[in-house]
């Protein structure tokens, strides 16, 4: 029976490129389980989009010279096309400035406000007497009252992950001039958390299927109590506030933003020619829904949005939040502002997408964060995707082209080594269904590797290209094998290295999108005419791993 399956990926901040830490954190994970459900042949809707508003986009326009809306094109844009390389597959990617975005976060606000649980109160906000402007939380930076991490934000600790608000940092400073903010007195309206305290520690005990650090984290945070959060500031680039008497003031984009998953699933739904279609995989209780995000967005999507999500009424709170851990580059902590990064666009321009997604695959920081190099990028495609798998591949089917007229040999008995090898295959299927259904891509991925490994062993036991000399059916029907398993791993691989896989496919003959053949062994029949082979990956000059690493921290973007 077919599932219905949201998957809500994280809103990039439309003000600099992507780079590695965003792909690994957020938007591969997503797309490699969109993947699957959809070769399922599950219900799958995907959405994202650029997050356009806030201070930091205000700010980055001024410094360009440029309008807050010319800065959000261009990253949006450029969103777009690093999406389409790399195979990140939304059905719907849009951004927060659209009006569809602007009515849905207005009804909630005036819901949640009509119900009680949005209130006014006087907040003392900062202000830079340098710079002359109100800050935003982001904006100031001081030590963190829970861990004593130096470079807090006042709105959240990137060290230890809760939600701050400048008043509580220490020693805060302007991050902008680092001179010391003022706190001046404004009326702003708040999101009552607290009433939610109990209702939300209650619901998250209960979801014993989520990672254990995000578990952990989030029943703790609960533990430690709930504080109603300011929801608007003066500014004035972002959503307005839908009341009278109020056109100076903006809705905080930490609160707009996540409104984003259900204001793009409406979006989409009207795309689709059905307006109401969005209810099915928002309001039907059978529906999972799941949050796909780094692990410093945890509590803003386990917490404040399930929050918003009651308080509102009748619509599903997130079954699960896969969080990742964070990548860090060359062995240090990622860093824009030093440029100790590798951008998406940069890398797109050079090199495929398949080995980068399979790197990261491979490496996913799921469970504790991980590490990228280009020594290892290099090492990795060559030894594995070129050496193990693409080697294989090319192999079987180079030899079937010269010595079967390229056409799919005819078996003959299938000794107990050949049948093995094919119900490993479904095995492996079978092994990764499981793992996939619960995001576990790290160790999906290197048991379809383990699938080529055992390929390869089993070729050169076989050795047909020997064989063939002395009993062309012996060789034949170990290559007929070798071929049903190709047929598996591009099934199985597929999630993860989209292109290389439906190249695959259809090397070995077969028409149409690999993913409509479903997630089983699909063996092609004897004498399937195969198309002409080509490598599916290519050999990487190591000696370019230095060059490409002594790039970081020297440029800025």
């Amino acid at each position: 029976m077919s599932e219905r399956i949201l998957i809500c990926v994280a809103w990039p901040y439309a003000n600099g490129p992507l780079h590695m830490g965003h792909i690994a954190g957020a938007y591969l994970p997503p797309d490699i389980f969109a993947r699957y459900h959809r070769t399922k042949g599950n219900e799958v809707v995907m959405v994202s989009g650029s997050d356009q508003h806030g201070t930091p986009i205000a700010i980055k326009a001024e410094q360009e010279g440029k309008s807050p809306v010319e800065i959000v094109s261009r990253y949006h844009r450029q969103f777009l096309e690093c999406w389409q390389k790399l195979g990140i597959s939304f059905d719907l990617f849009t951004s927060t400035g659209t009006a569809n975005h602007t009515e849905v976060t207005h009804d909630i606000f005036l819901t949640l406000l009509e119900q009680g649980y949005i209130y006014r109160d006087i907040v003392s906000q900062p202000y830079c007497p340098e710079c002359r402007r109100s800050l935003p939380d982001r904006y100031v930076e001081g030590t963190c009252p829970f861990c004593g991490y130096l470079d807090a934000r006042g709105d959240q600790c990137d060290n230890c992950g809760r939600p701050l608000n400048p008043g509580e940092l220490i020693n805060p400073r302007c991050s902008i001039c680092g001179a010391t903010p003022e706190f001046r007195d404004s009326e702003h309206f708040f999101l009552k958390l607290s009433a939610f305290e109990g209702q939300l520690l209650d619901w998250v005990k209960q979801q014993t299927h989520w990672k254990p650090n995000v578990l952990n984290f989030t029943v703790s945070y609960l533990e430690g109590g709930l504080k109603d959060r300011a929801i608007t500031r003066d500014i004035e680039w972002g959503i307005t506030v839908p009341l009278d008497g109020y056109e100076g003031k903006r809705i905080y984009v930490w609160f707009e933003a996540v409104i984003g998953y259900l204001s793009a699933t409406k979006e989409w739904a009207k795309s689709a020619g059905d307006a109401e279609k969005w209810r099915s995989f928002w309001q039907d209780k059978a529906t999972k829904s799941y949050y796909f995000v780094g692990k410093d967005n945890i509590p803003f999507h386990t917490i404040i949005w399930p929050a918003m999500l009651l308080g509102y009424g009748n619509l599903n709170l997130p079954y699960d939040v896969p969080a990742n851990e964070f990548l860090t580059i060359e062995g240090r902590k990622l860093s824009t502002s030093q440029n100790w990064a590798v951008w998406l666009p940069d890398y797109l321009e050079r090199y495929d997408p398949d080995p980068l997604r399979y790197l990261l695959s491979i490496n996913m920081p799921e469970t504790h964060d991980a590490d990228f190099s280009w020594h290892e990028f290099f090492r990795r495609n060559n030894d594995e995707l070129v050496a193990t798998y693409g080697n294989l591949v090319h192999r079987v089917l180079t030899f079937v082209n010269r010595y079967f007229e390229g056409c799919v040999p005819v078996p003959g008995e299938l000794d107990s080594s050949s049948q093995a090898l094919l119900d490993s295959t479904r095995d492996t299927l079978n092994t990764m269904d499981e793992l996939l259904y619960r995001c576990r891509f790290r160790e999906a991925m290197r048991t379809a590797m383990s699938l080529a490994q055992e390929t390869n062993r089993y070729l050169d036991e076989k050795s047909p290209w020997k064989v063939i000399k002395q009993d062309r059916e012996a060789a034949g029907t170990s290559l007929y094998v070798a071929i049903g398993v190709l047929s598996g791993l591009s099934v199985a691989l597929y999630p993860f290295l989209p292109f290389s896989s439906q190249k695959l496919h259809e090397y070995l003959g077969f028409e149409g999108d690999i993913q409509d053949g479903g997630w089983q062994l699909v063996m092609p029949a004897p004498g399937q005419k195969l198309l002409p082979p080509e490598p599916l990956f290519s050999k990487l000059d190591e000696k370019l791993a230095e060059e490409e690493a002594s790039k970081l921290g020297h440029t800025s973007r």
